[in-house]
């Protein structure tokens, strides 16, 4: 038998991470759509119609509401010993275009803060103030020498405000991987012995500087307290307020010296950016299909009225094909395949 289905644009991306054919976990499948999430290439979800699809779509027009893993496991699953029989032929025209995506969980923003700032915290007013933050404005070689020599004297001048100095961290951000050599190398053996649990190196066998910047800071705050009460700067983990040894996170820098909350994220762009080689820079979108999808199930003509009476029963009229998308049943032929 053939059943044809028509269908308008099904998105063909997925925003959760897990699998449809497991039990919902305690807390739902994670969403993994926003903007941070598709920095990582695994998170943008490309998707197709699959047997799977085709299963559900039939277990849906006869009447069958459960997930497809549930009826697959249970003793009265009317395709069980059909499902080999089907096959399906999918004809798609595609569109790729940007879409808001809401996001219902209310992520915060990476790089955003709310409230009035709070100038006045101790951890800028404190006698340790100028030497702990100093060492944000030595150059590279400077901050290498600084994390090998215990000794080394820090006589900068910097502002001592939460905006200056997530100006100063956000530059050094910028700066690009360098590589393992040199002073760099020392500073890098003494970071491996003090923060044994940390991995400075990346694939390409070189290190972010902001990474030996924010160590530094960690490196300094163990060195200042011989001299002066630092409990100020920690937090109740005994952290720097959003800075690890690795880098930093503004929101959570920032959270310490506003008024206000994170700011709150209800939804975003879908659309990744890769770089592709000879082209540049190309953004990924989501991706929607209109056409025409052929089912077909080599079972006898009786068979196949069986299967063709039921959908007539449970009266289903349109249904989702995929994410999103409006599907409808145009044709069943009870004829047997020749």
């Amino acid at each position: 038998m053939e059943i044809l289905i028509e269908y308008e644009s099904s998105w063909r991306n997925s925003f959760l991470d897990g699998s449809n054919n497991e039990p919902l976990p305690k807390k739902g499948r994670k969403y993994v759509g926003s903007m941070t999430n598709l920095k990582n290439e695994e998170n943008f979800k490309m998707r197709s119609i699959s047997i799977d699809t085709v299963m559900g779509i039939l277990n849906r027009l006869i009447g069958d509401q459960r997930k497809l893993y549930q009826s697959r496991r249970s003793n009265n699953y009317f395709f069980r010993n059909i499902e080999t029989l089907v096959n399906f032929k999918d004809m798609p025209v595609i569109t790729n275009e940007i879409v808001y995506i809401r996001n219902i969980s209310g992520s915060t923003d990476q790089n955003a803060f709310t409230g009035a700032i709070k100038s006045d915290d101790e951890i800028f007013h404190s006698n340790y103030s100028k030497v702990f933050w100093g060492l944000l404005v030595l150059n590279l070689k400077n901050i290498c020498q600084f994390i090998v020599d215990e000794e080394y004297k820090i006589n900068s001048d910097i502002g001592l405000d939460p905006l200056s100095i997530i100006a100063i961290l956000e530059n050094l951000n910028k700066q690009k991987a360098v590589s393992i050599e040199g002073e760099v190398r020392n500073a890098i053996a003494v970071l491996k012995n003090k923060f044994t649990h940390i991995n400075y190196i990346n694939n390409n066998d070189k290190i972010k500087p902001i990474s030996l910047y924010c160590s530094a800071l960690y490196l300094q705050l163990e060195r200042l307290s011989k001299h002066f009460d630092m409990h100020s700067v920690k937090t109740k983990n005994g952290c720097i307020s959003g800075i690890s040894k690795l880098g930093f996170t503004k929101k959570d820098f920032m959270d310490r010296f506003t008024t206000g909350d994170k700011k709150k994220i209800w939804g975003n762009p879908y659309v990744r950016e890769v770089f592709i080689q000879g082209e540049g820079k190309n953004k990924l979108m989501l991706t929607k299909a209109s056409g025409q999808l052929q089912v077909n199930i080599d079972v006898d003509r009786d068979k196949a009225k069986e299967i063709k009476r039921l959908i007539e029963n449970a009266g289903v009229s349109s249904f989702y094909l995929g994410k999103k998308g409006l599907a409808y049943v145009t044709d069943i032929d009870t004829r047997e395949e020749r």
